[in-house]
């Protein structure tokens, strides 16, 4: 996050008093449309208030000036390079702001789709929410993501803001036109907004004052509905929740750090210590920069010394005997999906929550939503920046509290084998066990770093298509052999040895084609991950079975055609698998009385009819080995 304004109030603070002035402030989460004027919205509301450092007018007036603008409130955010290339926001921006005697922080979250990673992360612990919308444009693509964002994240208290009203001339009945349209689709989330604001951000109609140019407007201004934003719940008062950050030894003492999520904690309490079970009594609360005192609240960041001297992990979490938190190996999520590939059952992904990281595998996806008309349904994928309701399942079980709005309970969020954030996932509650539930897949501990240290390169799927007799697997046991020998772990998954075994109750139906193509691709993808590089040699004749394939493996996956005409590969047939097929024996036969589709744009072609073998498995053994590396 980007701290880029202080109040004055606060730039006379020292960075621990910050810390802590921050730590009581309200959260307010700015949201909205790419376009539709948030940087402008916040950097009007910060001028409007007197919540300006000295000097920040005149910086806005000559940035404006030198790119021959009038002035442009949003350069007090977009401080970044790229955002005032782009004229977009792309980090999430916390903003310490007063009214009168209270303490706000303004989360701007970036509106535009690349960006709404960084949003999941910056609008997590807002308590609510000033949703933005151009009156003229009224409620867009990411407006419904927004809206669906918000509840997902559990905010509740919502304030739309109809900007730029002056476009449509303060018209009365245009504007509640637009209020109608936005309540509508905020009412099909169970979001009830608690007021709508028609303003002006660039002019400042009605938002620290009130306009001349809509009388008709009788409700509050901007800065009186967040003023009236009710103050969060003390969470000092619910069961104790300290996840641990990190230990240290310092003389002869032990310091088990963290920061108390909710509840409090004093010196002589007894807490249990995470999975592990231990009870220990906390010997000292410990601070730095502050004055000690023996009991710390929610909010609070410090460190206690226990007894005895146990040592706890990373991510185990202190609570009291009898307020344990829930525990389960199978977990109910709402999710949002951020990758730009669809999310299928079976993909495995790490869940950091709090300071803990599990390894969950996706158990099953219960239901998505439908952007269009925001209905929910089964499905067998999540779609790109989509959301659903999925079931997580763990290797072993955690210890988890429900998501609850207004605190960090929950509060998952998946990362990938690169460790980054791939969706949000606020945990739901336990999943119920039954039938299919009973299944409970495991990932390893080790990730392609580490392989790829041991080995020298990464896991890789190069998937072979081509015609029977065009010499996928002549060329593909040839290559495998060279990169044997260069030191890569290379291996072969030949279609007709999967049909003798794995798939031996398969025929050459569609379906089941269909069905050769998904095991194969399962198998595959177990290989990469494990980190070696697999020759799939498959004819795989339509291309929705390879997509499928693609979708399976994910990002290791390289698809190479491996061409030659029909007459080529019937002139080759020692089997006599053409001529059977041509005498009618042999159904469904693919070149003869089964289609193939030829990939339109492989990774790799090889021309079998005019290329030797020695040639062409060289290169696809070079097209390999290069893939893995890299």
């Amino acid at each position: 996050m980007n701290e880029v304004l202080t109040t004055a109030g606060l730039a006379s603070l020292d960075a621990a008093d910050r810390d802590s002035a921050l730590d009581a402030a309200t959260p307010i989460v700015i949201v909205g449309h790419v376009d539709h004027g948030k940087s402008t919205l916040i950097g009007r509301l910060l001028h409007d208030t007197d919540n300006l450092q000295e000097g920040k007018v005149a910086q806005i007036i000559e940035s404006s000036r030198k790119r021959g603008l009038q002035i442009e409130w949003s350069f007090l955010l977009d401080s970044l390079q790229i955002e005032r290339d782009q004229g977009v926001t792309v980090d999430s921006t916390r903003i310490p702001f007063r009214l009168g005697s209270r303490q706000f922080v303004i989360v701007d979250a970036p509106g535009h789709r690349q960006f709404l990673r960084n949003m999941i992360t910056g609008a997590a612990d807002a308590d609510a929410a000033v949703l933005v919308v151009d009156a003229r444009e009224g409620a867009q693509e990411q407006t419904r993501r927004h809206a669906m964002l918000l509840r997902l994240i559990g905010i509740r208290h919502v304030i739309v803001l109809l900007n730029k009203v002056d476009l449509l001339e303060f018209d009365q009945e245009k504007v509640r036109a637009v209020e109608k349209s936005v309540t509508e689709l905020l009412t099909q989330l169970d979001i009830r907004p608690s007021l709508f604001v028609p303003a002006s951000a660039r002019d400042g109609d009605n938002i620290a004052s009130r306009s001349e140019r809509s009388p008709w407007h009788t409700g509050p201004t901007l800065v009186e509905a967040l003023a009236a934003v009710p103050s969060a719940e003390s969470r000092a008062g619910l069961p104790l929740r300290m996840p641990v950050q990190d230990v240290y030894r310092f003389d002869d003492k032990r310091f088990v750090a963290g920061r108390i999520e909710r509840g409090q904690v004093s010196v002589g309490d007894t807490v249990i210590i995470g999975a592990q079970g231990s009870r220990a009594r906390v010997a000292s609360v410990e601070r730095w920069s502050a004055p000690a005192r023996d009991t710390a609240s929610a909010g609070e960041s410090i460190a206690l010394t226990l007894e005895p001297d146990v040592i706890p992990d990373r991510g185990d979490l202190l609570f009291f005997p009898g307020e344990e938190p829930l525990r389960s190996a199978r977990v109910r999520a709402r999710l949002f999906w951020l990758r730009q590939e669809p999310l299928r059952v079976g993909e495995t992904f790490r869940l950091r929550l709090a300071t803990a990281e599990h390894q969950v595998t996706v158990a099953s996806i219960d239901s998505v939503v439908q952007l269009d008309d925001l209905s929910e349904a089964k499905a067998d994928e999540v779609p790109p920046e989509g959301f659903a309701e999925i079931t997580l399942a763990v290797a072993e079980a955690i210890l988890f509290d429900p998501f609850t709005p207004g605190t960090t309970d929950g509060r998952g969020v998946l990362v990938d084998r690169n460790q980054k954030i791939v969706g949000g996932a606020p945990l739901i509650g336990p999943a119920e066990i039954g039938g299919d539930a009973a299944i409970y897949p495991s990932g390893s501990t080790l990730n392609a770093a580490d392989r790829r240290k041991t080995r020298g390169h990464d896991g890789r799927v190069v998937w072979l298509t081509g015609l029977s007799g065009s010499g996928k697997s002549t060329l593909a046991r040839k290559a495998e052999q060279i990169l044997f020998e260069r030191g890569t772990d290379a291996v072969v998954l030949d279609g007709d040895t999967l049909r003798t075994g794995l798939c031996s109750n398969l025929g050459f139906s569609e379906a089941d084609r269909h069905e050769n193509v998904r095991r194969a691709a399962e198998v595959a993808k177990i290989l990469a991950e494990a980190g070696h590089v697999v020759l799939v040699t498959l004819i795989s004749p339509l291309a929705k079975d390879r997509a499928l394939a693609r979708q399976i493996i994910g990002e290791r996956f390289d698809e190479v055609f491996v061409a030659a005409s029909v007459e080529v590969c019937e002139s080759r047939d020692v089997k006599g698998l053409y001529a059977a097929a041509r005498e009618g024996k042999i159904q469904d036969f693919t070149g003869v009385s089964a289609p193939y589709e030829a990939p339109e744009s492989p990774a790799l072609k090889l021309e079998t009819g005019s290329a030797g073998i020695p040639e062409l498995s060289a290169r696809l053994a070079d097209f390999a080995a290069a893939r893995s590396r890299g």
